[in-house]
């Protein structure tokens, strides 16, 4: 048990350090949720591909926690403040860093990532791999 204490105190640690490239951006649309109702089948899919920007480059958990809320309102805005609230509590438990999946906090770059502030290096490849794609 210390020792899965310890594993686990070791991940959580913000920041991160060396270099790293960031893949190009992806988006899998609302990952394991819809995108949208039975009538309106891509109603929320923009909020999802913004959510994933943010994401995919990652950064501190202020950063995430306002990603999150964001994504939350923008489907509030498309008229569904029900399925915004189920939406927010899916990414607060399945979207952080220390998760190895495609949809993590910070998946553009490599796993294991975690928290933190990126450095100037990493913000000047995320502007350039974002003037290669722009916003969809």
């Amino acid at each position: 048990m210390k020792h899965l204490c310890l594993l686990l105190l070791i991940l959580m640690l913000p920041g991160y350090s060396g270099a790293d490239e960031l893949k190009p951006f992806t988006s899998d649309g609302c990952s394991s949720f819809p995108d949208g109702t039975w009538q309106e089948n891509t109603l929320w899919l923009s909020c999802c591909k913004q959510h994933d920007r943010a994401y995919w480059k990652g950064g501190t958990y202020q950063q995430r926690l306002d990603a999150d809320n964001r994504l939350e309102e923008c489907v509030a805005a498309v008229g569904k403040p029900r399925t915004a609230l189920l939406m927010l509590a899916g990414v607060r438990v399945g979207g952080g860093p220390f998760l190895p999946t495609q949809f993590r906090w910070g998946y553009g770059w490599s796993y294991p990532r975690g928290y933190g502030e990126l450095t100037e290096e990493e913000l000047e490849q995320v502007k350039r791999l974002s003037s290669q794609q722009p916003e969809q």
